[in-house]
């Protein structure tokens, strides 16, 4: 483990749940992002002062580690980080929104904890992964994947829509520790059925649209690569090496388990090249399942579909296409600017309260206690979630978990999955 680099305790690191020293590197990130956000050219020497636990201090005391000014906390300077803006490339203009078109109607501070975890709240290492992908959000687009319909995608993007069609890759349920589930038939890949883009574009479409799906506190996501019937004419090195990227690079800690589902002989000269290229965090994630009855170990039986031995659900996937007219909110721009502007006060807020919190416990704090501003940051995450979804059907194209007489994704945000037993 490199200097700096801390590992998170179990059960910390998490919106809610962060130690004393975790909190300090947050208000850290929030600091650098938010110095570079509002155009600062020159490095930030310090981070505002924050207030960590007094060596020895009561915690039993009202305000627990955090209570404002009084005896119980410690101001100290945080050091700034070294991230050279410009070497990243990143246009710093778009910094802030592409800040929030990735936060969507998650609390703001569990992006930024995706980075600093993964690496392992290095804040220089983490700040540096986060305009990185921040830059790829921005050059590769992402925002058309929301913004357009499957048949506008697939109008560009030849075979977009096929995998679809095709199940080659869908969502349904969730597993035993409540994370969505993504089934993936590798046996339907042909490399030549589709535009290499097409096919990254698709897992994007996934990935965004199981972002929606994961509800909190649950913060991960379950793959299942089911290689039934699996040859050497389905394998895609370059795909492979896109969604790797996707897991360590672009969407970090979000992948909870990614279950190989009946590997056959054949996968395993394949597997030792693979493995190679994964980061070591990511491959203590990947489970190994030789038969359908050990998936219920992941799975419960009421939630796997009955194609699986074992599976009591009785679900097949069938696609849905764009049904006319599901996306004619975009066309009435007034609400849309209304929303807009309601969504965007609330961020402007946020940041405000965000920059007063960063500051509290220092000698330029304010005279609010930590606690009563993390209440109001709190309170502000709760409203942006709500300002978000009411936005969302006018700016995201509706999609395939939109749709049907039991859409899974609902107006509010939550996730509703039907299993037919």
């Amino acid at each position: 483990m490199a200097k700096g680099d801390i590992q998170t305790a179990p059960g910390t690191g998490l919106v809610g749940k962060l130690t004393p020293d975790q909190k300090v590197l947050l208000k850290q990130m929030w600091a650098e992002i938010l110095h570079i956000a509002d155009g600062n050219t020159g490095a930030l020497e310090t981070v505002p002062t924050a207030a960590v636990p007094a060596a020895g201090a009561d915690k039993a005391k009202k305000g627990g580690w955090f209570g404002g000014k009084s005896a119980d906390t410690t101001a100290v300077a945080v050091p700034a980080t070294k991230v050279n803006v410009a070497e990243i490339g990143i246009d710093v203009k778009q910094l802030r929104t592409a800040l929030w078109n990735n936060i969507l109607g998650d609390h703001p501070d569990s992006l930024l904890l995706r980075f600093l975890r993964a690496r392992k709240w290095n804040v220089t290492n983490g700040l540096t992964m986060i305009l990185k992908a921040f830059k790829w959000r921005l050059e590769d687009d992402i925002e058309e994947v929301k913004s357009k319909s499957e048949d506008e995608l697939d109008a560009k993007y030849r075979g977009f829509r096929l995998q679809m069609e095709m199940g080659k890759s869908f969502v349904h349920g969730t597993d035993k520790l409540g994370r969505p589930v993504v089934y993936i038939n590798v046996r339907m890949h042909k490399p030549s059925e589709q535009d290499p883009k097409a096919l990254e574009k698709f897992t994007i479409y996934v990935m965004e649209t199981g972002r929606l799906m994961i509800q909190p506190p649950v913060e991960t996501a379950c793959l299942i690569f089911d290689m039934t019937g699996f040859s050497l004419a389905n394998m895609d090195y370059n795909f492979v090496k896109f969604l790797v990227q996707c897991f360590e690079a672009y969407y970090p800690e979000s992948l909870g388990v990614l279950v190989i589902h009946k590997a056959p002989f054949v996968f395993w000269g394949v597997w030792k090249i693979i493995e190679g290229w994964l980061d070591p965090v990511v491959a203590s994630k990947i489970k190994f399942t030789r038969n359908d009855k050990e998936l219920t170990e992941v799975i419960d039986a009421n939630h796997l579909p009955n194609k699986y031995d074992g599976g009591k659900d009785k679900y097949t996937y069938k696609y849905t296409p764009v049904v006319p007219g599901e996306n004619d909110r975009f066309k009435d721009v007034e609400t849309k600017n209304r929303l807009l502007d309601e969504w965007k006060g609330i961020l402007w807020k946020f940041e405000a309260v965000t920059k007063e919190w960063i500051q509290a416990g220092g000698k330029n704090a304010s005279e609010r206690s930590e606690e009563e501003i993390e209440a109001e940051r709190l309170s502000l995450a709760k409203e942006l979630r709500v300002a978000y979804f009411k936005l969302d059907p006018y700016i995201r194209a509706r999609n395939l978990y939109h749709r049907g007489e039991q859409p899974v994704l609902q107006a509010d945000g939550t996730s509703i999955w039907t299993y037919n037993n």
